[in-house]
């Protein structure tokens, strides 16, 4: 009896332990060491569980992993492995008793795949080991583990080069994979790389066993910031060892359609081939919303600039279009060849259609050291101006045909820096067109009675130019030039100067000539010389313009005869600054009374002209040799009075030196 009741307590006890193993798991660390000893026979790599392990019975076969970490036996590289936060799978029991195991759900949690980046690629061994041998197919396909679902939670993918101290990473990795028993594949998730959400789903219907070398069709559809649409499509992929080749390539781009073929070599250093033909690329430009003149106004950016990955991928792409946009930028139709080898990118392109106009050149990056170095050749013919400069600098106040020849190269890692260092050549011609927002002719009027500030911008305001045309030599971000020249109705300059391309600064020299009265517009054959070379410097955005006073006396004969027209043009018949001149000199005879004539108006402007001109004539002998005799002033005539002068001369102002000065002095506003 007291038997009896030991073995009925015994059995009580191993229920009571069966039922809790049952709920609570059975401690599992006496299989770790058999789960890594058969990983690494089958594979090549050793398995790492540094974390608990547990085997769970009710209601299914449960086995949870935690802390796991997989990396091959022969690279002690640490760049090169898988760390798992955590496996969980799910299988029936009938399928472990009858030996065909299934698993229900793996749910693989914050894993993380550190890959190296490497500069050179490596050559496969000349005598690979030969595979092992395995059994008949059908056999494999009996005895595979099948998997009826996949989740991977929080994933990651590191790439990084220790010796360059570049890391890169793709990170918040969430998907799902279901795997029917027709073996269609269906693959969705989400993930994040260089602060941009990127969406995927992927279809595709696996053959049976070994996929090398056999066709498998997959759908596809990728989401990115990057692109202006998602981009879906179908194609035949084949795996070859470390080859993938993606034959039939055929799909969509937003609303417009591609194909092409691609293949991916991964091997080591990473080998991309790709030839695409777009009916549309589109291209996102992440671009804050704000005003031309903040962005004339703001200082170039000195954030970083980013291509050290250049030196980790090898690529081969040719990239066709009926249309490019890259932001606001249109191209039609385009041919573009790209290839990058040891840290170099040399992109040609050939047939590239601009707004009505043509453009060729290249364009050369060298990041295989430390600061990036960049070229670039580039010839346009027959462009528009506007739309291209609106779109791809937010300047819109140039129209007209365009034609340029630039060869530009620089160096550094932010915009300012490459700025700052930008060197070459640069010539421009627009044509048959106009300055949008500007009055050239009346701010070279307004000059006459003050300094301006600023362009005088006007939404209504237009200067016709018929040429406007100028050569530039770049050298440490100062473009340079000698041989400004515009042309236009109303308008003729020329001039030379400085544009601090890094600075965003102007300081130009310019000599106008504008058609000075209403009644001369039209007649731009000869227009009137200001007489004094302007002077415009400062920010880009709203620089001083003023006459250059100084220039007077570099020739002061020409001066003299250039005032002389100057006052015939000024003072002409339709009155103007002719009345004020007038009120400078107190009145001109009857004239003072309001009652001029139209007859009267031309020897008014003569005499005013030969009065003007003996004034500055005896002022600026001052200057010349002492033994040089002054030209004597004009005798006043009957309706121009004198010009009175000071009460007080002293030796060093003569009275007609200091009758000069007053003129200028009111008449210039200085």
């Amino acid at each position: 009896m007291r038997a009896l009741k030991i073995a009925g307590a015994a059995i009580a006890a191993v229920i009571v332990v069966v039922a809790v193993l049952l709920f609570v798991g059975i401690p599992s660390g006496f299989l770790t060491s058999a789960i890594q000893d058969r990983v690494e026979r089958e594979t090549g790599y050793r398995l790492t569980i540094a974390g608990s392990t547990r085997i769970g019975l009710w209601p299914s076969l449960n086995v949870k992993l935690h802390d796991i970490t997989l990396e091959t036996t022969k690279d002690r590289d640490t760049s090169n492995r898988v760390t798992v936060g955590g496996i969980e799978a799910d299988m029936t029991l009938a399928s472990v008793w009858s030996g065909h195991p299934k698993i229900t759900e793996l749910v693989i949690t914050r894993p993380v795949l550190y890959h190296p980046l490497l500069r050179e690629r490596e050559r496969a061994p000349a005598n690979r080991a030969p595979r092992p041998a395995t059994t008949s197919t059908g056999d494999a396909d009996a005895n595979a583990l099948a998997i009826d679902r996949v989740t991977i939670v929080d994933g990651t993918v590191v790439m990084s080069n220790v010796r360059d101290r570049v890391e890169n990473r793709i990170e918040g990795i969430n998907a799902e994979a279901l795997i029917g028993a027709d073996r269609k594949i269906k693959l969705t998730g989400s993930a994040k790389a260089s602060d941009q959400p990127l969406k995927f789903e992927i279809k595709a219907t696996a053959p049976t066993p070994p996929l090398e070398r056999q066709n498998i069709p997959v759908e596809f559809m990728i989401a990115s910031g990057l692109l202006q649409g998602p981009v879906a499509g179908r194609a035949e992929v084949r795996l070859n060892g470390s080859i993938i080749m993606v034959n039939g390539l055929t799909g969509t781009l937003g609303d417009g359609a591609f194909n092409g073929w691609a293949s991916f070599d991964l091997a080591s250093k990473p080998l991309v081939k790709v030839d695409l033909d777009f009916q549309r690329l589109g291209v996102a430009m992440s671009q804050a919303p704000t005003t031309s003149g903040a962005l004339a106004s703001a200082p170039w950016s000195n954030a970083s600039i980013d291509l050290n990955g250049l030196n980790y991928l090898d690529a081969q792409i040719r990239i066709s279009a009926a249309e490019l946009n890259i932001g606001e930028a249109r191209f039609a139709p385009v041919a573009i060849d790209t290839a990058i080898a040891a840290g170099m990118l040399r992109t040609t392109f050939s047939n590239l259609g601009v707004y009505g106009g043509q453009g060729s050149g290249e364009i050369m990056i060298d990041a295989s050291a430390g600061s990036p170095t960049f070229s670039l050749n580039s010839d346009l013919v027959g462009v528009r101006a506007l739309p291209l400069l609106r779109s791809m600098a937010d300047f819109d106040k140039l129209d007209g045909k365009m034609q340029a020849k630039m060869t530009l190269h620089s160096a550094g890692n932010s915009q300012r820096a490459i700025l700052s260092n930008l060197g070459g050549t640069v010539f421009a011609v627009f044509q048959d067109g106009a300055i949008r927002g500007l009055n050239v002719a009346a701010m070279v009027r307004s000059l006459t009675s003050g300094t301006l500030s600023g362009w005088q911008e006007g939404k209504e305001q237009t200067t016709d130019l018929t040429q406007l045309s100028a050569s530039f030599r770049v050298e440490k971000g100062q473009a340079t030039t000698t041989d400004l020249n515009l042309v236009g109705p109303l308008v003729k300059m020329t001039g030379a100067g400085t544009i601090d391309v890094a600075a965003k600064a102007i300081a130009f020299r310019v000599e106008p000539k504008v058609v000075m009265t209403t009644e001369g517009q039209g007649r731009a054959s000869d227009p009137v010389g200001l007489g004094i070379p302007v002077v415009i410097d400062g920010p880009w955005a709203q620089p001083r313009i003023y006459p250059d006073m100084a220039g007077i006396l570099d020739n002061p004969d020409a001066a003299y005869a250039k005032l002389k027209e100057m006052g015939k043009g000024l003072f002409g018949g339709s009155g103007g600054l002719g009345g004020v001149l007038g009120g400078l000199t107190g009145g001109v005879g009857g004239n003072a009374s309001g009652s001029s004539g139209s007859s009267s108006g031309g020897g008014l402007t003569d005499r005013l002209g030969e009065t003007l001109g003996n004034f500055l004539q005896q002022g600026i002998g001052q200057r010349r040799s002492q033994s040089r005799t002054l030209v004597p002033p004009a005798a006043p005539t009957p309706d121009i009075p004198p010009v009175q002068a000071q009460s007080d001369p002293t030796p060093e102002a003569p009275q007609d030196s200091q009758a000069m000065n007053e003129v200028l002095r009111q008449l210039f506003n200085r």
